[in-house]
């Protein structure tokens, strides 16, 4: 029982420890010149559900929530927005190639269709993020249009 006791301990310093040990959650200066809307039309609906559903991770503009303070969760939501900025960022949007504006307007239907995104982690603490039926089907159609719109890829 009196190790138990000492293991518990050991694990409680090392939590508090670690709480001292963050990832940088500072985000990168958007140039408004690379933005999404400074290249692409996107209606106002549309830009709703991206900043409600998809900024925190795909744009240099992530809302940190509270529990972004707290070790190990921060490493964990670190990771994900990093990973999230790395696939998609729409501050950067006009530094991409015409044939990576096509890919990437094609993926965002298919991620949505599947239900990878957003993710389902993420919606377990945004239930405001998820998208209905209708605001899917919006996604779609403004990102296969914003597709087409594009000067054609060799």
């Amino acid at each position: 029982m009196k190790i138990l006791k000492y293991i518990a301990i050991g694990l409680a310093v090392l939590f508090l420890i670690a709480q001292f040990i963050r990832p940088s959650f500072t985000n990168p200066p958007v140039n408004p010149e690379e933005r999404l809307e400074a290249s692409v039309e996107v209606p106002a609906d549309v830009a709703a559900i991206l900043k409600r559903s998809c900024s925190d991770c795909h744009t240099n503009e992530s809302a940190y929530p509270w529990y972004s303070k707290i070790t190990p969760v921060n490493w964990w939501l670190n990771h994900h927005v990093e990973e999230g900025r790395g696939e998609l960022n729409f501050s950067v949007w006009s530094t991409y190639t015409p044939r990576r504006k096509a890919k990437k307007l094609e993926e965002i239907c298919e991620e949505i269709e599947k239900g990878e995104m957003p993710l389902p982690s993420y919606l377990w603490a945004h239930r405001d993020a998820t998208l209905s039926a209708d605001e899917s089907k919006l996604l779609c159609s403004w990102a296969t249009s914003a597709r087409q719109a594009l000067p054609p890829t060799q």
